[in-house]
């Protein structure tokens, strides 16, 4: 077994292919590290990335920061503070007037999707959707590495006030008990991965005793970024043991496994993992967002959902870049996104239908690219809420006009000269009562 050692900034010196990073690429790491988390093991390094082909290796840029990532006037700033060894306070000074320019907290989750109990905020809790609640465990604020595009980079930032953590399990069982309609409760993060079995036992164990639960998910990129969690951690049997319990309570438990590319379950390893978590009842379901320079072509998504039906994985989600952080450097065009998810489709069998996009999730909620449409000599694109904020707009179709360069919600204008989409009153609403 491999025994976990972790690579930030501070400590790549120490990275055994430390030799195989062209200085200047080194300094782009130093660089945008300084803006958005970069953490990296020695899992993903020994048995994912391949160094002969870097940077361009994919899991070489999920998992090192590239240049583009930055503006590049705010590289340059950040570059020349790192050159000269400007004091610490200084860079990190530069980096949050940069950081806070990202809009750190897309589609309303402060200001619309945290909710009251008797009057007082629950923080570290989300409830968007009225059948789904979010949890982010205090304790779960991190992961075994950082996806170099992940949309909750403000969790590992520092920037304590925009982090959603809590650590009251008590907080959470009331408010559920106060809002029976709830049946399914996510954990979130970060990764709950990286707890123990023991704090993972603190919050998942009291939600078997209410009946309106019925399906807890947990997610996570544990099956990718450290799959000994599953197969030989200190306290991987004790895990196992307890998905069995949670299943056996009548529970249905998911595993939401966030896997970008078939690389990831390719290792002995990772396909090990997803044995010993299927034994135990859990399911294990895949999402990713599609990723230029990741994932962005039609052969990777059929052979990433391919492999994911042969071990047994549920193909659920194929998500679109959120409007934050670095979002420049990996978004896809939803035109592009439509025809690679399309054509990618077309080659499964039945069982691999379940995979739903692309879509977004955005403030009105997950609206998904149907398909781009002629109508009366006007091309399209066709929308659907697969969720939303408002139950009744979801399975709802709806109409923008066509662009090949937009690649969210925001870049989209009404069909068929309407002046607005039929949720934004709503929404406007919404925000002001905020």
């Amino acid at each position: 077994m491999l025994k976990y050692r972790s690579y930030a900034a501070h400590n790549l010196h120490t990275l055994p292919q430390y030799g195989e990073i062209p200085e200047e690429q080194l300094h782009v790491v130093k660089t945008v590290a300084a803006v958005y988390p970069f953490r990296v093991n020695n899992y993903v390094t020994e048995h994912l990335i391949d160094w002969s082909n870097i940077p361009d290796d994919p899991m070489f840029r999920l998992s090192f920061p590239q240049s583009e990532m930055l503006d590049p006037v705010d590289f340059e700033r950040i570059s020349e503070l790192v050159r000269r060894e400007a004091e610490p306070e200084a860079i990190q000074q530069a980096a949050r007037e940069i950081q806070l320019l990202q809009n750190p907290n897309p589609a309303g989750q402060m200001e619309l999707n945290t909710p009251r109990m008797n009057g007082d905020f629950l923080h570290g809790i989300q409830h968007k959707y009225r059948e789904s609640v979010l949890f982010f465990p205090s304790e779960a604020q991190v992961c075994h590495a950082y996806c170099t595009y992940c949309f909750r980079w403000p969790q590992f930032s520092g920037l304590e006030n925009l982090k959603f953590a809590n650590n009251d399990i008590n907080l959470l069982v009331n408010y559920l008990q106060e809002h029976p309609e709830v049946k399914d409760i996510i954990f979130t993060g970060g990764d709950p991965m990286v707890m123990n079995t023991g704090l993972i036992k603190k919050y998942i164990k009291p939600l078997l005793n209410i009946p309106t639960v019925r399906t807890i998910r947990i997610g996570t990129k544990a099956l990718s970024w450290w799959p000994y969690r599953f197969t030989s951690d200190q306290d991987s049997d004790e895990l196992l043991h307890f998905f069995e319990e949670v299943v056996s309570s009548g529970k249905h438990l998911a595993i939401m496994a966030h896997i970008s590319h078939p690389k990831e379950i390719e290792t002995s390893i990772a396909i090990d993992a997803v044995r010993r978590i299927r034994s135990t009842g859990a399911v294990i379901r895949s999402q990713s967002p599609i990723v230029r320079h990741i994932n962005d072509d039609v052969g990777t998504w059929e052979t990433m959902w391919q492999k994911q039906l042969q071990e047994g994985i549920i193909p659920y989600y194929m998500f679109l870049e959120r409007d934050t952080g670095a979002k420049h450097y990996f978004e896809v065009p939803l035109a592009q996104a439509v025809e690679i998810f399309n054509s990618a489709y077309q080659k499964m069998s039945g069982l691999g239908r379940t995979v739903r996009g692309p879509s977004m999730s955005c403030s009105p909620g997950k609206i998904i690219v149907e398909d781009i449409l002629e109508i009366n000599g006007e091309k399209i694109f066709a929308l659907k809420f697969t969720q939303s904020r408002n139950p009744e707009w979801t399975n709802k179709l709806f109409f923008a006009e066509y662009s090949e360069t937009a690649s969210w919600l925001d870049d989209l204008v009404p069909a068929f000269g309407h002046e607005e989409f039929f949720f934004e009153k709503e929404m406007e609403a919404l925000y002001s009562y905020c």
